[in-house]
């Protein structure tokens, strides 16, 4: 079972100084609205209701965090999340569609998910949601180059792609690689920068993103770690049966 299956609603902020105070890896996801995030969140984690898309695009103004560790799916909603057991957080950032908000309402936004992006200490990686038939818009491009800065990797997922031909999709992919590529820093080296197909609809690309996540949250290395605990420690049969 993936451990993105144990993720469970954490807390909500609407301002950085409600930030939660915690030390474990954040794994953002940010997306134009209408570009699938809140789906992709959901089959991720295999959960219908973890994250909500606002009926209106745009709308949703809050950052929202789930936790992996320190709760489990079956416990109720209620029962307290145990903070000192969560190994890493899943950050759903507001979609930026902003098309029927006001200027000031952008602004905000702007100010908000570029500090956090940029200034989050305990933010590991940025998992980009897009369109694949629509790909880099002007806001996606922003986000990039908001976060290239920090180092810290990227991880394109374009949904919807069973809306394309096994050609366009090939094709789509082979230009957004391109489009990575292009970035590279001040030594001309290239960024940390990844990218996929997915399809929510067809389960395209959901092991690859799953693994994806599981290794920048380093969840990855967790699991390794405790199955070798698991083989190295003896259990209490072998140790009768080595002293006979």
């Amino acid at each position: 079972m993936s451990k993105l299956w144990q993720a469970r609603f954490f807390t909500t902020v609407n301002h950085l100084r409600e930030l939660p105070n915690t030390t474990v890896p954040e794994i953002a996801f940010a997306g134009r609205s209408n570009a699938g995030k809140s789906t992709s969140i959901n089959i991720l984690c295999n959960q219908k209701g973890l994250a909500f898309a606002s009926k209106t695009p745009g709308r949703t103004q809050h950052i929202n965090f789930f936790s992996i560790g320190g709760a489990h799916v079956a416990m109720h909603r209620k029962d307290p999340t145990k903070v000192d057991e969560i190994q890493a957080m899943l950050v759903d950032l507001p979609g930026y569609g902003y098309a029927e908000v006001s200027g000031n309402t952008k602004l905000y936004w702007q100010r908000l998910l570029g500090d956090y992006v940029q200034q989050r200490e305990q933010l590991a990686a940025l998992v980009l949601i897009m369109d694949s038939r629509r790909p880099f818009t002007d806001l996606d491009i922003q986000m990039l180059e908001w976060f290239a800065p920090t180092g810290k990797p990227i991880h394109c997922i374009l949904t919807k792609v069973d809306k394309l031909t096994r050609s366009e999709a090939t094709t789509v992919l082979r230009q957004a690689q391109a489009k990575l590529d292009s970035y590279v820093d001040e030594d001309g080296e290239g960024f940390p920068f990844t990218v996929q197909l997915f399809s929510a609809l067809k389960r395209v690309g959901l092991e690859e993103a799953t693994a994806k996540i599981v290794e920048l949250a380093g969840l990855a290395e967790d699991d390794a770690a405790a199955q070798a605990e698991r083989i190295d420690t003896p259990d209490e049969e072998s140790d009768d049966a080595s002293e006979d």
